[in-house]
């Protein structure tokens, strides 16, 4: 046989490599091919195949092609359609490019055969030479015979012929013919030279195959076993049940389904409601007890069955018992008592009026959670709490839906499992704490639900029924509006709840608070007595509250130290006088009456409202030589900051009628501060404080100590109206203030400030900023005339 080694046709080959001794077809389709493959049946039908090392190429360069290939012999051509044409060869030496001697039209390449043992171009076959090459072959066509067996792939012929190979070169590449290796592994092991490497590689790879074929092997038992398994018992079952049936016994699924079908029709569910709990039941006996989803489907109808679809208490429509009931309950906040007594008295004549959905606002510890329950108590309503601090996800309140892992209803459905009426009162807790995240608002579920003329039909995810709501009494807390959305504010009534007054909290403290710290304890009301003095020094000196939670703390400290005295001394009786006081709670925390004792320049008493309650908030300014510098300090807000800086402006444009330098502020620095700097302070009502303050100071004129304010102020010296004035007026007469100036616009609110506490006021009504400077500074001078 002559080969010309010098200029062979060569076909790139895509996605397969052609070993020596391999017979395969293949299919041609790119022009330049078929060009190399009429070239190659001119020159003894002798052509080059080489792998592409990116078969994506449709024209690979020199480099993008193995450089190792194989010289085949063509032993058929056929044509195809579309102009494709399938070439059957057969794989005669390992050969090595050496160059291209042309790229187009086709390539055409010089090459030189590799020689390995027992390749016909040497004409003689090596019969296993070494002892070291009998184990290697025998070995391999071991693990070749294994795979056959395993795989079910290899012809008996195929495995026959491999038998009779004692040539360690054409065994490696006769083997890999046959074995299913993906195309990184082919070109890997056409490139290896060594015919005793390429045995030993082959052996490791039909061992990688083998433990492949072994896992597959083991894990289709496994699921043939499984699946058996299922199917012979769900034959059994089967016949089980007629064997029951014939013998009038049932299995635990049959009498599940009886109980679920009679708990359905007890419970005299809504058509709807009806409907679905049928099409679930049907869907559990379909699955049987072994399916995981009918533990799912079985949590799905409890839920159902659990949620009160008609389950109602009659109102207690009687005015002067509900009177009675939050009278005794609570002592003051009358607005919260009118509106349920306005309620109840509407509802006596209109049966069908929607429950109203109120919204206490009011600081801590002024007793909005207990108000709720005692209306449930007055109505005769059972109640339900429902805390919203720190919700963040709308599933909380529509629930999740049934798809979801872990999934379960909503806080509204859980409510109305928990109470078991469909008409309870559920108070939404600290509706003002709730925040959004990526998993959705709260706040637009509530929407829903606090709307009465859509929480008829309020749907819960995971029940997929429409659940009533418009018969349940809603009532919501929180301790500021501001940071609740307004569309949700708008369906709410708001009732402030207001700090109480000194005299609100005595009362509380002998009605409420010490039988129930003695109750609590364990204790008889005559075993420890409390005076009137010493339950006021408690309220005047260690407590600074709008509410009387910290009041009560104190109550019940001293309670327990009054407890462990009796045990101590054998006494039957302690009475609590203010040294008493003084002995268990230490010293004085709070001195409001000591504050400002006298007339100060440059320092005004301001009035605040915070979440927590109305405060007193002192304002200091001071001047010095400088350049004209305004200084702020104290943690104020941006709008603080915006009152201080028109102040400034406001005194600056009117220095000539308060005979103020009017170049004060070129020659002097102004440092405005507000003590406590490490408690951040925000509010639009401290405006008039630091107008009189700066007056004060540029004028050498005191402050009077017995005044505090509150109002913004306009460029143009308006005085303008702020909010929280009841909690501002009782901060300002427990700090011993005597006189309190406010914005004209605010006169209407003091009908909310108790009579006991404005009959020991002065209130000044200001519309001018010279009106507050007049009652505020001290001496004769009238400002503005």
């Amino acid at each position: 046989m002559k080969i010309d080694m010098q200029n062979l046709p060569l076909i790139p080959i895509r996605g397969l490599t052609i070993f020596p001794y391999m017979v395969m077809h293949f299919d041609i389709g790119r022009k330049a091919s078929i060009m190399a493959l009429e070239e190659a049946m001119i020159k003894e039908q002798y052509i080059v195949l080489s792998t592409q090392l990116d078969e994506r190429i449709e024209s690979p360069s020199e480099d993008e092609i193995l450089k190792i290939g194989t010289l085949c012999s063509i032993k058929q051509i056929l044509k195809l359609p579309n102009n494709n044409i399938r070439v059957l060869v057969e794989g005669l030496y390992r050969v090595e490019i050496i160059k291209y001697n042309s790229i187009e039209p086709f390539y055409s390449v010089e090459i030189d055969i590799i020689e390995e043992e027992g390749n016909e171009v040497q004409g003689n076959e090596v019969e296993g030479e070494a002892e070291g090459n009998e184990v290697l072959i025998k070995l391999a066509k071991n693990v070749f015979r294994e795979y056959a067996d395993y795989s079910g792939v290899v012809a008996n012929e195929a495995l026959s012929s491999v038998e009779e190979i004692q040539n360690i070169a054409k065994l490696s590449d006769i083997i890999c013919s046959y074995l299913n290796l993906r195309q990184e592994e082919m070109q890997d092991m056409i490139q290896v030279l060594n015919p005793k490497e390429r045995l030993e590689k082959v052996i490791v790879l039909i061992k990688n195959e083998l433990e492949m074929i072994k896992l597959e092997v083991e894990i289709g038992l496994k699921v043939r076993d499984s699946m058996d398994r299922m199917q012979k018992e769900y034959f059994l079952r089967e016949q089980l049940k007629v064997i029951q049936e014939e013998l009038g016994e049932f299995d635990e699924n049959e009498k599940e389904d009886k109980e679920y079908k009679a708990k359905i029709k007890k419970a005299k569910l809504p058509k709807a409601v009806k409907e679905k709990a049928l099409y679930e039941l049907e869907r559990l006996k379909s699955l049987g007890s072994f399916s995981s989803e009918g533990g799912v489907i079985q949590t799905y109808l409890d839920w159902l069955l659990d949620i009160p679809w008609n389950a109602t208490t009659k109102d207690n429509l009687d005015i002067k018992n509900a009177r009675k009931v939050l009278d005794e309950d609570h002592y003051g906040i009358e607005d919260v008592k009118q509106r349920i007594i306005e309620y109840l008295a509407v509802k006596n004549i209109s049966k069908s009026l929607k429950g109203p959905i109120l919204c206490l606002v009011g600081p801590p510890g002024v007793g909005k959670t207990s108000i709720a329950r005692s209306i449930a108590n007055t109505i005769g309503r059972n109640f339900v709490r429902i805390s919203l601090g720190g919700v963040t996800d709308e599933a909380d309140i529509r629930g999740h839906r049934k798809t979801y892992v872990g999934a379960m209803p909503g806080r509204i459905a859980y409510a109305l499992k928990q109470a078991k009426t469909k008409n309870p009162l559920i108070l939404l807790d600290e509706i003002d704490k709730m925040s959004g995240n990526y998993k959705g608002n709260p706040a637009d579920a509530l929407l829903e639900v606090l709307d009465s003329e859509q929480n008829s039909s309020f749907r819960d995810h995971y029940l997929e029924v429409d659940l009533d709501l418009s018969q349940i009494l809603f009532i919501t807390t929180a301790n500021s509006l501001e940071t609740i959305p307004r569309p949700l504010l708008d369906r709410m009534e708001i009732i402030e709840v207001s700090g109480y007054t000194n005299e609100e909290k005595f009362n509380i403290s002998k009605k409420y608070l010490i039988p129930k710290q003695l109750k609590e304890h364990t204790i008889e009301d005559k075993s420890i007595i409390f005076s009137d003095n010493a339950i006021y020094y408690i309220i005047d000196h260690y407590t600074r509250e709008s509410g009387v939670r910290s009041l009560e703390r104190n109550i019940a400290a001293v309670v327990r130290k009054s407890i462990t005295y009796i045990v101590k001394t054998g006494k039957n009786k302690v009475t609590i006088n203010v040294n008493t006081v003084m002995k268990y709670l230490g010293k004085e925390k709070y001195t409001f009456d000591k504050v400002l004792k006298e007339d100060k320049i440059g320092v005004v008493t301001g009035m605040a409202w915070t979440a927590y309650g109305g405060d007193t908030l002192p304002v200091e300014v001071a001047t010095m030589k400088g350049s004209g510098k305004l200084q702020l300090t104290g943690q104020l807000g941006d709008v603080m900051k915006e009152s201080a800086n028109a102040g400034f402006s406001y005194v600056r444009s009117n220095s000539f009628k308060y005979n103020i330098d009017e170049n004060f502020y070129k020659e002097r620095d102004i440092h405005i501060h507000v003590p406590e700097g490490a408690v951040p302070k925000d509010g639009p009502s401290a405006g008039v404080t630091m107008i009189t303050a700066l007056v004060s100071v540029l004028t050498n004129t005191p402050v009077r100590h017995n005044v505090a304010m509150t109002g913004e102020i306009s460029l143009t010296g308006r005085v303008l109206p702020i909010g929280g004035l009841k909690e501002k007026t009782l901060a300002a007469y427990r700090a011993g203030v005597d006189t309190i100036i406010i914005p004209k616009d605010n006169e209407k609110d003091l009908e909310k400030v108790p009579k006991t506490v404005l009959s020991k006021l002065k209130v000044v009504i200001a519309e001018h900023v010279d009106t507050v400077l007049n009652n505020a500074l001290t001496g004769d001078i009238k400002y503005g005339n």
